[in-house]
């Protein structure tokens, strides 16, 4: 991975705890630096993809990453306030 470009990530619609351990093992993987995570393909965002967002933002920080969420509807914007994790996850 060329250090100067952030590893991409894609959120699949419906993430699954495979899904989400093949992310956790991509952030293991690569070195230290900047990662987007697209987020805009969830559908019809739930408290499943809250808890997706918030292991991978930990999964991130132990690894020295810098995570950011990238694409995020109006409705996982609103689910994130109402949870009060909007400003902790920063999407």
């Amino acid at each position: 991975m060329d250090t100067s470009q952030p590893l991409i990530m894609t959120l699949p619609a419906h993430p699954t705890r495979e899904d989400l351990a093949r992310l956790c093992d991509d952030l293991a993987a690569a070195p230290p630096g900047e990662v987007v995570c697209r987020v805009g393909a969830l559908a019809r965002p739930g408290l499943d993809a809250v808890d997706a967002l918030a292991r991978l933002k930990l999964a991130a920080g132990r690894r020295g990453h810098r995570i950011r969420f990238e694409g995020a509807g109006p409705e996982l914007r609103a689910l994130l306030l109402l949870t009060g994790l909007d400003g902790t996850l920063g999407v």
